[in-house]
């Protein structure tokens, strides 16, 4: 099976070949993956970074593709240049996604045949970013949405899987898998970095205080009380906390 890279910014992965199946994650530009089965429009596919499997829409992808940048903004602008000047687009890459080099100038650099993208909002491919709570806080407010891995919209589990992607470092993609490969933390006080995983919901402690999410009754992502967090899953949702990490021991 031959390697492929995604060169839309980004595509939903379907649960089943019908785009009325449930939207289970998302594939980002540049995203290398295998395909494991056509079917007429579909394809089935395993993504290399964290061997999910779904279904997308079947196309032209890219085999040839050795990224040099990410994307380092949340968001940034495609912009079309057009008699030495730069047009913005509607269109856009996500933080995380990687780029090859076409051509570049001093504030501009072309990943695909007039398509351009800011250099100021890419990083080196190596780039590793430590401030984790950074990340985190640029996705405030941002739509929840299941399957989501964008600012478009995200979901609990693609939130704190973002930080690891960006780096480039393996991490499940589904709060269930998430739970099984994190360690257990040993002291039970709250601390900054500390992962909380219940069933099906997971968040993030910014401090011993506060704990951000995207959490779907909010519909977005949101920084709320964490003790106060904890009690309100447990009254709407009956859920108990199941474990406990931090994000220095995944």
């Amino acid at each position: 099976m031959k390697n492929n890279f995604l060169n839309k910014s980004v595509a939903n992965i379907y649960s089943k070949p019908s785009p009325k199946s449930e939207v289970i994650s998302q594939i980002l530009y540049g995203e290398k993956f295998k395909i494991l089965l056509t079917r007429k429009k579909w394809i089935k596919i395993k993504t290399n970074y964290d061997n999910y499997i779904g279904y997308i829409k079947n196309d032209k992808f890219l085999t040839n593709f050795k990224p040099s940048y990410k994307i380092s903004k949340i968001k940034s602008r495609i912009f079309l240049k057009k008699n030495k000047k730069f047009l913005s687009s509607n269109h856009y890459l996500y933080y995380g996604s990687g780029v090859c080099v076409k051509n570049e100038n001093r504030k501009y650099i072309e990943f695909e045949k007039n398509k351009w993208i800011k250099k100021s909002d890419t990083k080196n491919i190596d780039h590793y970013e430590k401030n984790y709570i950074k990340i985190f806080k640029s996705f405030l407010n941002t739509k929840y949405l299941w399957g989501g891995k964008t600012c478009v919209g995200i979901d609990c589990s693609a939130l704190i899987q973002i930080y690891f992607y960006y780096n480039r470092i393996f991490f499940p993609r589904d709060t269930r898998d998430q739970i099984r490969f994190c360690k257990r933390k040993k002291n039970r006080n709250l601390l900054k970095g500390d992962i909380i995983f219940w069933k099906g919901h997971v968040g993030m402690c910014l401090s011993k205080s506060q704990f951000i999410h995207a959490y779907g009754p909010k519909s977005k992502v949101i920084v709320m009380p964490a003790i106060k967090t904890i009690k309100l899953i447990d009254k709407t949702a009956n859920l108990k906390i199941k474990k406990v990490s931090n994000i220095s021991n995944c």
